[in-house]
């Protein structure tokens, strides 16, 4: 659990099929820790490796709370520890569903209806945990764009390390990289009926998970904590 450059929170699906469909989609399962082969899947108008690029390093998985250094003086297994009590102490909630739509210049899974108790554990995970992160510096805030952002959200990301927190935050779990609509729009055609069998109804949030990023960048599903309050 040591040794990682970086850590996160994150949701991950449990062992099933959405969880091997989507490590075949993407390429990558965070779990083994090894590369998936990619489905043939006719009718694309890129190939899937090309599709899911940008995403595949992550894993599938929908951000709780983002990438981030540990502080100085503060270890993986603290962190480990403290991710378990806060889970001991929280309950699961539940949301309508998930359904594949596009963001903007991506595809994605995001919920249907309202997700008020997913946005709370969000919350209660950034501000949480937020003593085991390192601050960020000046290139941190130069890669995230800081001078460009709206105020708000300026704001977020010096105070938590993350621009899409708190009112910000949407729930989104990543299926591609950043295209046009002419390639998203067949792409997600041709994925519609391969998810719909694969998506809960309801969609009850059961679990966390702690991931941690590789000398490759690779990022790792290092534990999963049952919520259990």
């Amino acid at each position: 659990m040591e040794n990682f450059k970086r850590y996160a929170i994150y949701w991950a699906p449990d062992p099933g099929p959405l969880a091997e469909v989507t490590a075949a989609w993407l390429g990558w399962d965070p779990v083994a820790g090894r590369e998936v082969a990619h489905p043939d899947l006719a009718g694309l108008p890129r190939s899937v490796a090309e599709l899911t690029e940008t995403p595949r390093k992550y894993g599938f998985h929908g951000t709780l709370k983002a990438p981030f250094r540990l502080a100085e003086g503060v270890t993986a297994g603290a962190l480990h520890t403290a991710a378990e009590a806060l889970a001991a102490g929280t309950a699961p909630c539940t949301i309508d569903g998930l359904r594949l739509a596009r963001i903007g210049s991506f595809l994605a899974l995001v919920p249907e209806g309202t997700a008020e108790g997913l946005n709370a554990l969000a919350a209660t995970l950034v501000t949480d945990l937020d003593g085991f992160r390192a601050p960020l510096t000046a290139a941190d805030l130069a890669r995230r764009g800081a001078d460009s952002l709206h105020p708000r959200k300026r704001e977020l990301l010096e105070r938590w390390g993350y621009p899409h927190v708190m009112e910000e935050f949407r729930f989104h779990l990543t299926l591609t990289g950043a295209f046009p609509a002419e390639v998203l729009d067949p792409v997600a055609d041709r994925l519609a009926p391969v998810f719909a069998p694969l998506l809960p109804r309801p969609f009850r949030v059961t679990s966390f998970c702690l991931f941690g990023e590789a000398a490759d960048g690779r990022f790792h599903l290092l534990h999963r904590y049952a919520l259990s309050g």
